[in-house]
């Protein structure tokens, strides 16, 4: 078992970097969208991005499991099986989540958007949350010597 503030230390460093990886899908969708991008180029970049992001995912659910804190596993559970529906719901033929030839059908690109946003909506109240809970773990204990009468010591 790893010490708090590491454990929130990786959380935070891992949903940052899903935050980049999420800003980086909204700029080749709406790329896509205007035309910037052909979708073949799209769908490339942007699948071979999906199974680093559920396997980080994953592992920052895994860490908060072993480290015992279940509300944040908890929170984190519904965000995964969205992750792995996506992904097991891909029908036989397709290159992936994001397809080439399906993207622009039925409004693909909107609702891939859409949900890009949400994904993104998510794991900006997660990572503050891991943030909050990062400082609460630094700051337990006695960070200035209350308990020595003579004279208050910080360790800054």
């Amino acid at each position: 078992m790893l010490p708090e503030t590491m454990v929130f230390g990786i959380t935070l460093l891992l949903t940052g970097a899903i935050l980049f990886l999420l800003i980086y899908f909204v700029i080749i969708l709406s790329d896509l969208e205007c035309d910037y991008l052909n979708a073949q180029q799209c769908c490339s970049k942007l699948n071979f991005w999906i199974v680093p992001k559920i396997s980080a995912h994953s592992f920052v659910a895994f860490l908060l499991l072993i480290n015992g804190n279940w509300m944040l596993f908890i929170a984190n559970l519904p965000m995964i099986g969205w992750l792995l529906y996506d992904i097991i719901k891909v029908p036989s033929g397709n290159l992936g989540v994001y397809d080439p030839a399906e993207i622009h059908n039925r409004g693909m690109v909107k609702k891939h958007l859409r949900d890009t946003m949400i994904r993104f909506g998510y794991f900006l109240i997660i990572f503050f949350v891991y943030l909050y809970c990062m400082i609460l773990a630094m700051l337990k204990g006695d960070p200035i010597r209350r308990h020595e009468e003579e004279e208050i010591v910080t360790d800054f």
